[in-house]
């Protein structure tokens, strides 16, 4: 668990100032009197503009809570935490332009992740190019630890591992049904971005294990607004597993699009359908969907600054009340800043390589699991879950050591 920690201090992290100019109020300095000034470019306009307010959102949670237990000691003195925000409009482009402007004009030391794979690929060399330590929380695919990057951490499971499990949760009911794994029918649907295409890989080598046919396996286009031609084949060649990535604007297609075209699948597997909301906008027809998670909040993991993940889960619903349900976007952008607080404090200094060794060296436990890095910076120490959509709920079904529910399987196409 995270140890206490002493000292005094109180509030908040900065917000976004002029969107229009992708820009907020400026910082002088990686620490100006008693406030450790963090920075980080979101998408808080375009494309990922929802995911990028859950994330600052986790952020401003993790901060608001650690300055109000003491801050962060640092050589025996407190300070607090403050996040600047930049805007990158869901740009790459615009993501490392504000990066470069965060570390060369404004000073900052110390970086958080923006939102998405894409983007974090776009900070990466430019947070690696002046030896920033980042610490990220949203980019998952799996080439960003080919790199060979020294100052990026990321806290999350990596993105080939969040539908795979889905192949061998699928060949178990199979044999229950007396079939052969080989047997199964896999359809897949994949936004043809860099976290999409690594989920894919992941599935691929998962299906190759059980000699699985892959009967459909389309790329789609990044703004994912239409699927009818994919779920058409989908129900016609009546594949027994059906897999979707498209982040949140694909996953509120699909659930839609499967629901209007009445497609009948007994399992369908869909990355972020917390982030689209879809048990609240699709109701009923959501109902048996697998959804793969970084984090639950019926998980056992706690720690002492937000208790276990249950509590977490309900103290973020009752400081955001609008959330039904916490993605694990907000969970994992929390446990973010919670790991520069104890990487700063294991180094007892605010010097860049101290911090950075500090975070290489992290081994500790969180209310959203535990973490520990790899030397190519992506956290090897927690697994994905499955949670199945079960009457508007959320419910953990695999792994079984994790799982709070049995799975409900074939999916039952909800009535008209």
């Amino acid at each position: 668990m995270l140890f206490s920690r002493r000292g005094a201090c109180a509030l908040t992290s900065a917000v976004v100032g002029l969107a229009a100019l992708g820009i907020a109020g400026a910082a002088d300095a990686k620490v100006e009197g008693d406030t450790i000034i963090i920075g980080s470019a979101l998408s808080l306009t375009g494309k990922y503009s929802s995911n990028g307010l859950h994330t600052q959102r986790g952020y401003d949670f993790a901060v608001e809570r650690i300055n109000s237990k003491g801050g962060v000691n640092v050589g025996g003195k407190s300070y607090k935490l403050k996040v600047v925000y930049y805007d990158d409009e869901s740009t790459p482009a615009r993501g490392a332009q504000l990066a470069e402007r965060l570390i060369q004009q404004d000073g900052v030391e110390f970086m958080l992740g923006p939102y998405s794979s894409g983007l974090t690929k776009a900070i990466a060399p430019v947070t690696e190019k002046y030896q920033i330590p980042m610490v990220e929380a949203e980019g998952a695919s799996r080439s960003l630890f080919t790199q060979g990057y020294r100052y990026m951490f990321a806290i999350l499971s990596t993105s080939e591992l969040y539908l795979a499990s889905t192949i061998s949760l699928m060949a178990e009911q199979a044999e229950k049904m007396g079939k052969k794994p080989s047997d199964v029918k896999v359809a897949m649907a994949f936004e043809n971005d860099p976290f999409s295409l690594d989920v894919r890989a992941g599935v691929v080598d998962d299906a190759k294990k059980f000699n699985m046919k892959i009967v459909i396996d389309d790329k789609l286009p990044r703004d994912l607004s239409d699927m009818t031609g994919t779920l058409t084949k989908v129900k016609a060649l009546k594949p027994d597993l059906l897999l979707i990535s498209g982040h949140e604007k694909g996953a509120a297609t699909a659930v839609r699009q499967i629901a209007d075209l009445k497609v009948d699948v007994p399992m369908i597997a869909i990355t972020h359908c917390e982030a689209a909301q879809v048990t609240r906008d699709f109701g009923k027809s959501a109902d048996g969907l697998l959804c793969p998670t970084q984090w639950s909040e019926t998980l056992t993991y706690k720690d002492d600054y937000f208790g276990s993940a249950m509590q977490y889960d309900t103290d973020f619903k009752k400081a955001y009340p609008d959330y039904k349900s916490v993605p694990y976007q907000v969970a994992q952008a929390t446990a973010a800043v919670l790991v520069f607080k104890d990487a700063f404090e294991r180094a007892g200094s605010f010097d860049k390589e101290k911090v950075r060794d500090a975070l290489s060296a992290t081994d500790m436990e969180t209310f959203y699991g535990a973490v520990k890095f790899s030397e190519a910076g992506n956290n090897i120490a927690k697994p994905m879950v499955l949670r199945q959509i079960q009457s508007g709920e959320y419910n953990v079904v695999a792994p079984s050591k994790w799982a709070s529910s049995k799975i409900e399987f074939p999916r039952k196409a909800p009535a008209d």
